[in-house]
């Protein structure tokens, strides 16, 4: 995509259809006058009475005590400098939406329109009643010190300016285990920071913390190192300016141990790495292009313990691993400051998780075998669902034990609990699902190419280096699409009924005949067939010329899945196909089969299912608790759709005893673990979280999942096909664009795991 074609992309991305990214949703009833009595007047008088007995009652009556500010005055918002306040609020409503997807944090982002610090200080004073901490951003240094400075002295809410205290955090957690991979104590390191802003400051402050002496410790800016007889250093560069004659970085990093790079891109060489001690770390984190590239690092050292901040390299210093986890933490037991304490806390749980056995949805989606603490993973991953269960109890026990907690946590089980509930608010599992593909990019046959939201999505898929789109279609309104969208990427077009294309298609066809011969097929039928697209992008796949195909947005789903069942084998072990929607709910991913191929299962049908289904879940990293829906509960129907179920899972307990499975179950109980708990105290479901639903019958399962995702916007990804030999699934008729990029990152990481059973 070209320049003017991202530019526009992302605008449309911030104004449709509706502008910004976050938004204020009503958490009360509100449907009746006794309700709207309730939420205002009369009925709001009593909270207000009841907080202005006691101050502190405004964190049981109000959202106070999970309301963060997001607040700037955008004097340096990322790499665009000074670009005043107004511009800067795109940037604080992501950073809003970072608090809310990672922690479940609810922010109102504050755009200050002052330079003058004293003027700043007292418009956050002045509003803070109002929040339950604040987060400062993207404010200029000097004066971002003294306004942390000032307002964590004199409010009784949490604040920090994440630019310095984040990377910070999260650099120190991964010097504590690159150190340690090294073989080197703090106290005995040389380390040479490039940058002298405030984030190369709060990470040498915390270093120090961490016991890397100061005098060790040398630090440039754009004009050099910092000495002592350089009047235009601020008080906090001088803490760091040294005694010292001028000297270039390359002179400084002559045995140096860590090199911290906190300024701009390429300005560390070859030579420089080589003249660093052994086993050197290396931490260019200037973005997007690091001080030195990750690549010419590892070929120049094999022994370099090396991070960035970037994604597309392993061990990336990411704030996001940080900030909303430690103000989680904070909130949840009303800290009145975040102190060194807490941040040091955060270091430690982050560093130590590191060490720790990574979840199997981890490395789903990171395409990793298994990550195991080393020189490529010293610090957790993003992704990793642990973070919020580990970092903020650690934040939280620290701010308890240091004095600064008002409203102490009791019950530590409890709590983790209320955590992972938190988990289910986002679409992590899609940010999953793509990063997974990434890993191992596909070619994959966009059977309807010339439809433009079909285009728009192979686009998307090849920008985000998801999989490696082919065409199929009219070739000649596939390219005046591709002009209309800014696609000029060289990406392969094939219009199967071209003449180019007759020896392909004979091909084809004669391969096709060949296995169906026998089935009333004769050749000149697979012939004329091969001019369609779906045969055609079928056997693509069938003969190795595409890894994966997608395919439906223009055709009714029993017309699509016709030619692929034809052409397409089952598994290996496979007696029937199927199809699985996974859907992004509040509580998480769900898996509900049978969506879209098999009216009326029979039992052993629906074990079949089950079975199939939760072999899909593992793929993801999701460990299946599945429940067999019908009308009835364990047995209070006698009516032959009930007793099919039962008799699934009665064969199901006998012969697959390590699956979590129960039923038949009615969708409520099956739903509310508490109410199933209290009922049927035998279930295998009982005080367990249920994330699959297996339907005993296709009407059942397509209008449910139908039904969420009109009526509660819920995403969903599928149906996801089961039991096919080849990577082969198919959009809904009329999907969007984003439905169709997340069905070809489903295609793709399906093509990959046929791979390896293929290599095993």
């Amino acid at each position: 995509m070209d320049k003017n074609s991202k530019r526009r992309e992302a605008l449309l991305y911030h104004a449709k259809p509706t502008p910004g990214k976050i938004q204020v949703v009503p958490t009360k009833k509100y449907a009746t006058q006794r309700d709207l009595s309730l939420a205002y007047s009369p009925g709001v008088a009593e909270p207000c009475l009841e907080i202005a007995k006691d101050i502190n009652n405004v964190y049981k009556y109000t959202a106070k005590g999970n309301l963060v500010a997001v607040i700037t005055n955008g004097t340096a918002v990322l790499g665009l400098g000074d670009i005043g306040p107004e511009a800067s609020k795109p940037v604080m409503e992501g950073k809003g939406l970072l608090f809310k997807i990672f922690a479940d944090i609810d922010v109102f982002d504050i755009e200050i329109g002052t330079k003058d610090i004293e003027e700043f200080i007292q418009t956050v004073k002045n509003i803070a009643p109002t929040f339950g901490g604040i987060n400062l951003e993207d404010i200029k240094a000097p004066e971002s010190f003294e306004i942390e400075r000032r307002l964590v002295e004199e409010l009784n809410i949490p604040v920090m300016h994440d630019d310095q205290h984040g990377t910070a955090i999260i650099s120190s957690a991964a010097l504590l285990n690159a150190l340690e991979l090294a073989n080197k104590k703090s106290e005995d390191v040389k380390l040479v920071v490039s940058g002298a802003g405030s984030a190369a400051l709060a990470c040498a402050d915390l270093y120090v913390l961490l016991g890397v002496k100061i005098e060790n410790i040398l630090m440039f800016n754009s004009k050099g190192v910092l000495t002592k007889d350089n009047k235009s250093l601020s008080d906090l560069q001088q803490k760091y300016a040294k005694d010292v004659e001028p000297m270039s970085l390359e002179e400084a990093l002559v045995g140096a141990d860590v090199f911290l790079g906190l300024s701009t891109g390429d300005i560390m060489t070859a030579q420089m790495l080589l003249g660093m001690a052994e086993n050197p770390i290396v931490f260019a984190m200037a973005n997007p292009d690091p001080e030195i590239d990750y690549n010419l690092a590892i070929a120049t050292r094999k022994d370099v313990i090396m991070a960035t901040g970037r994604s597309d390299h392993p061990n990336q210093v990411n704030n996001v691993l940080g900030f909303p986890y430690i103000f989680r933490g904070a909130l949840d037991v009303r800290a009145t400051k975040i102190n060194e304490a807490m941040k040091m806390a955060a270091v430690r749980a982050l560093a130590l998780l590191a060490k720790e056995s990574v979840p199997e949805q981890v490395n789903v989606a990171y395409g990793a075998t298994k990550l195991i603490f080393g020189r490529d993973y010293i610090i957790p991953k993003p992704f990793d669902p642990r973070l919020i269960t580990i970092v903020a109890p650690a934040v939280a026990k620290a701010a308890m034990d240091s004095g600064v907690a008002l409203n102490p946590i009791l019950d530590w089980k409890k709590y983790e609990e209320e955590l992972l509930d938190r988990l289910g608010n986002d679409n992590k599992m899609v940010r999953l699902i793509t990063n997974r593909a990434k890993t191992d990019p596909k070619k994959i046959v966009f059977a309807e190419a010339d439809h433009l939201d079909v285009l728009k999505a192979a686009q998307i898929v090849l920008e985000e280096g998801i999989g490696f789109p082919i065409l199929l279609g009219n070739k000649e309104i596939i390219l005046e699409l591709k002009e209309e969208l800014g696609f000029d990427a060289d990406v392969q077009i094939i219009d199967p009924k071209e003449k180019v294309e007759e020896f392909r298609r004979n091909k084809f066809a004669t391969t096709y005949w060949s296995s169906r011969q026998r089935r009333g097929i004769s050749l000149l039928d697979a012939q004329k067939l091969m001019r369609e697209r779906n045969y055609f992008a079928a056997m693509m796949v069938n003969e190795g010329e595409a890894d994966a195909l997608v395919t439906g947005h223009s055709r009714s789903y029993p017309s699509v899945v016709k030619p692929m069942l034809q052409l397409i084998d089952k598994a290996h072990g496979a007696s029937l196909v199927a199809t699985t929607n996974m859907m992004m709910t509040a509580r998480g991913p769900m898996f509900l089969s049978d969506t879209a191929i098999n009216i009326n299962p029979s039992a052993d049908d629906l074990a079949k299912i089950a079975i199939m289904t939760a072999k899909t879940a593992r793929m993801f990293g999701v460990e299946p608790v599945i429940a067999m829906i019908s009308y009835s509960n364990f047995g209070s129907s006698t009516n032959e759709s009930a007793s099919k179920v039962r008799e699934a899972v009665a064969y199901l307990h006998k012969n697959h005893p390590e699956m979590v499975i129960d039923g038949e179950l009615q969708a409520d109980f099956a739903l509310n673990p508490e109410m199933l708990k209290a009922k049927f105290p035998f279930s295998k479901l009982a005080g367990k979280k249920v994330n699959t639903l297996i339907f005993p019958n296709l009407e059942s399962a397509n209008i449910t999942y139908k039904l969420l995702k009109e009526l509660n916007k819920v995403d969903s990804i599928g149906p996801i096909m089961l039991g096919m030999g080849k990577p082969v699934h198919i959009f809904q008729l009329g999907a969007s664009v984003e439905e169709m990029v997340n069905m070809a990152a489903i295609a793709v990481i399906d093509a990959q795991e046929k791979q390896k059973k293929k290599q095993l």
